[in-house]
């Protein structure tokens, strides 16, 4: 039997809740935009998390990236506790993890020359000379797909897709062990998403870097993903090995996701969701100052019964490394 490889990012019952203003005179209300999150993440494998818009993907994405301290719960980065590390800690963990962001044309400074955006985490980091810097920086934009005399230009001179580029090639100056990926694809044309995606797919097998691959498309994670944490209003409803999750969803949301997903033809989805509704989900997402009691998905779900507004759904193992979180799994099969 073979080892299970050491997780290079571990997150168990992770939580982050937000105090806000519920207005003048009222008590101060709170946003519980995580809820209990468990995850493991190995080197060289891509997690991805999906879900609607406000389910906490990029709340987490911000705890991974130790951009925010978790309210509770364990965060393990290289086999270290970063939820409740010292500042020295992780600042010396955060070159271990990098991100790259959704919108090529917002994360780049358009007052600095590429090679000057490749140089600097190198420069803050590292104790390289500049000559030193500079082949690395020359080095990775070849790496990327991208020409020598793209080192002296600026931002503005580039397509989105070079620019993603440019941008994947930032994230990995200091050889991260992770890389998150926030809708990295979303904002570029179809064409220039599969080049993009493959470089990613190309640069995991070349480095051993692991992603957490934050999107919405899930044709996307489809194709680049080995395990997929689907979310809703914080907590996570089902996690699973791709092929398990997308030939046989189990909990009542995913099903809806795929259903929701345009597909030509009777492709993979149809089989796995034969039997189910393929309706689009009633109703808008609830706030997050006021969640449903009991299971969260409840207002929505088509199975929902009277004890789903009292009971928490416990995660429930289907398989190896296939979790649901709802009590009516054997019922609606």
């Amino acid at each position: 039997m073979s080892a299970v490889p050491e997780p290079v990012l571990e997150a168990d019952h992770l939580s982050k809740h937000y105090p806000v203003s519920a207005g003048w005179l009222k008590p101060p209300a709170t946003v519980r935009a995580l809820e209990g999150v468990s995850f493991r993440l190995a080197a060289g494998r891509t997690l991805a998390v999906v879900g609607e818009s406000g389910c906490g993907k990029s709340t987490l994405a911000r705890q991974a990236t130790m951009l925010e301290v978790p309210t509770s719960g364990l965060l393990r980065l290289a086999g270290r506790d970063v939820a409740n590390a010292d500042a020295a800690t992780r600042k010396a963990l955060r070159r271990t993890i990098q991100m790259v962001f959704q919108n090529p044309f917002a994360s780049l400074n358009p007052r600095k020359k590429i090679g000057q955006t490749l140089e600097e985490p190198l420069a803050i980091n590292t104790a390289l000379g500049k000559g030193d810097r500079e082949a690395r920086a020359r080095a990775m934009l070849e790496r990327v797909g991208l020409r020598p005399e793209h080192y002296a230009r600026y931002p503005h001179m580039f397509s989105g897709g070079q620019r993603q580029r440019i941008a994947i090639a930032r994230a990995l100056m200091l050889e991260p062990k992770i890389v998150v990926a926030d809708e990295p694809v979303s904002a570029l044309d179809v064409s220039i998403q599969a080049q993009v995606l493959n470089l990613l797919m190309d640069l995991q097998d070349e480095t051993g870097v692991a992603y957490v691959f934050i999107s919405h498309n899930l044709a996307v994670v489809e194709l680049i993903a080995d395990e997929v944490l689907v979310m809703y209003l914080g907590r996570v409803m089902e996690r699973a090995p791709k092929a398990a999750l997308f030939d046989g969803p189990r909990h009542p949301y995913t099903r809806a996701l795929l259903a929701s997903t345009p597909r030509v033809g009777a492709a993979r989805g149809e089989t796995a969701l034969a039997g189910a509704a393929r309706t689009a989900l009633a109703g808008e997402l609830p706030s997050p100052l006021a969640p449903p009691s009991g299971c969260v998905f409840r207002t929505r779900c088509p199975h929902a019964i009277a004890r789903c507004a009292e009971l928490v759904p416990p995660p429930v193992a289907l398989g190896p490394g296939h979790i649901a979180a709802c009590i009516r799994l054997e019922e609606i099969g």
